[in-house]
């Protein structure tokens, strides 16, 4: 009977210990030491490894150096890898350009966001052209049926009243019995076995059966749902542990790479919304990609953070509808308010995510504290950036905000982290307080300092280009860039209070402005 050993693994990076601790000595992190049980099996495994490594004795060589297997950059052959389409443009901007084969994709988010009806529908489309083969390790064969149909996927179903006594496969098909086995559709006509779609489903768990099943149909992509449900059965730990999830995707790797398989994988977050598992699951990966989105809205967005073959934090924007996920071509429509009615702390700006610019409506309400310390509130900004756009705005421009509420939110609730949106924010925080309304024509564009200077802001021409082409008129942008002639005015500025009488009609009043910072002056000279 094999010998068991119980180890301890960092659920972050992965580390083994030999006992507890209450801190993962290679990553520093707290409380992050799970026990796993390791038998002799795969000891053997990683141990003849290490005795193949001690009984290497190098051999006496005479004369010059000489490579054994490595190669130079001249000598690697310039195969071009061919990228081919998934059948979504979003997909295909995240991915830089297409789905490369061979590599290995892991998509993340929280539970109900879409990941695996993203998946099924990208399966359905693909399967037009190749083989793909989808792992579906949390549900059964019917359930996939089930949520197929639902969504306009596959053949139609069956009409014919089922045999009672008929077996079942594990995947929940019938067994074929024969050349008599035919589907009908609606409206009574057969169909084909080459008429449908190449869609494999596979109802498993186990991950040799997986391994079995790649390496008899060669699909041309495969997708795991999902990496925390299925389990090596040389390994005694509960499937969704630190060890299994790195032994079942380090066994999928070299499958996909040895069999030029593309290979989708999907992976549970935990509450904090980071991947569950360890930290080396996404450095064994090619690409990582997070799906979020408000439960509350129809729109999701499909995120960049690690990609091998292409830029990374470029974003793909769908909108779940009742056949399914929709991709949404034009983004800045769906995060920009209706401009025919104005109304009081509104602002546009132009946030850049990745290559892609979007055209956001931030919203703004300024108004009294209820109690004695006023509240801050965001939705889709930065709570550190306002805070400090509110001392900035109260130091520099002389605008009493320490004493009064302040919520900022985006329109439809799109995160917008990059500096380039302080001017924005600056200029709606300013229009709610003075109960003004931004010309819905304009745009604002600036990094905000401390100083309260306006500072550049990197991919201009591209943002302005966007704004032009959705009807904007004027563009307000931090002074000394070189922009080439634009269909829209543009109005450079060098400080925040320049960009506020150039915003709001009738502008800032001065001599208030003045007051405030005369005020603050005498009372930098009585302290």
């Amino acid at each position: 009977m094999p010998k068991t050993k119980s180890i301890y693994v960092c659920n972050q990076c992965g580390a083994e210990h030999s006992q507890w601790f209450g801190r993962c000595s290679s990553c520093g992190t707290y409380n992050s030491l799970e026990e796993s049980m390791l038998s002799t099996t795969a000891n053997m495994r990683s141990g003849g490894r290490q005795s193949n490594a001690r009984a290497y004795t190098p051999s006496p060589t005479s004369g010059r150096a000489q490579p054994r297997s490595s190669l130079k950059f001249s000598e690697i052959s310039n195969n071009v890898q061919i990228r081919f389409a998934s059948g979504y443009s979003e997909l295909d901007r995240v991915l830089g350009g297409g789905i490369v084969p061979g590599s290995l994709v892991l998509i993340g988010g929280d539970p109900g966001i879409g990941k695996s009806t993203l998946l099924l529908q990208v399966a359905n489309q693909l399967a037009q052209e190749h083989r793909i083969l989808y792992v579906c390790a949390e549900e059964s064969g019917q359930q996939v049926k089930l949520r197929a149909s639902r969504l306009g996927i596959g053949a139609a179903p069956i009409q014919e009243e089922a045999d009672n006594n008929s077996e079942q496969t594990n995947n929940g098909a019938p067994k074929k019995r024969g050349k008599s086995a035919k589907s009908k559709t609606a409206n009574g006509g057969k169909v084909s076995e080459e008429q449908e779609p190449n869609l494999y489903v596979l109802a498993e768990t186990d991950l040799e059966e997986v391994l079995r099943e790649l390496e008899s149909l060669k699909p041309q992509v495969a997708v795991i749902d999902s990496i925390q449900t299925l389990y090596f059965a040389a390994l005694t730990s509960a499937p969704g542990s630190v060890a299994q999830v790195r032994e079942c995707t380090s066994a999928l790797m070299q499958v996909a790479k040895r069999a030029n398989i593309t290979l989708f994988i999907v992976g549970h977050v935990t509450k904090e919304g980071a991947i569950a598992g360890p930290r080396v699951l996404e450095h064994l990966v090619d690409t990582v990609l997070y799906f979020e989105g408000d439960r509350f809205a129809s729109h999701r967005l499909l995120r960049s953070v690690k990609n091998r073959f292409g830029a990374t934090h470029e974003i793909g924007i769908f909108e779940m509808v009742d056949k399914g996920l929709q991709e949404v071509l034009n983004p800045s429509e769906l995060f920009l308010g209706n401009r025919d009615e104005m109304s009081p702390g509104t602002a546009t700006v132009v946030a850049c995510e990745g290559t892609r610019p979007i055209l956001v409506e931030l919203q703004a309400l300024v108004s009294p504290a209820s109690y004695g310390a006023p509240r801050r509130s965001t939705t889709g900004v930065d709570y550190s950036r306002l805070q400090q756009i509110l001392a900035v705005l109260e130091k520099r421009v002389g605008i009493p905000l320490s004493k009064l509420d302040a919520y900022v939110a985006t329109a439809g609730g799109l995160g917008v982290e990059e500096p380039a949106a302080d001017l924005g924010i600056a200029i709606a925080v300013v229009a709610s307080f003075r109960d003004r309304m931004v010309d819905p024509r304009t745009v604002m564009v600036g990094e905000v300092g401390l100083g309260g200077q306006v500072r550049l802001v990197s991919q201009m021409e591209l943002r302005l280009k966007e704004a032009a082409k959705l009807g904007f008129k004027r563009a307000i942008v931090p002074k000394g860039q070189v922009l080439p002639d634009l269909d829209i005015e543009v109005i450079p500025v060098s400080r925040v209070l320049d960009a506020i009488i150039a915003a709001l009609p009738g502008g800032l009043r001065q001599n208030s402005a003045n007051e405030a910072n005369e005020a603050n002056e005498e009372e930098e000279d009585d302290f």
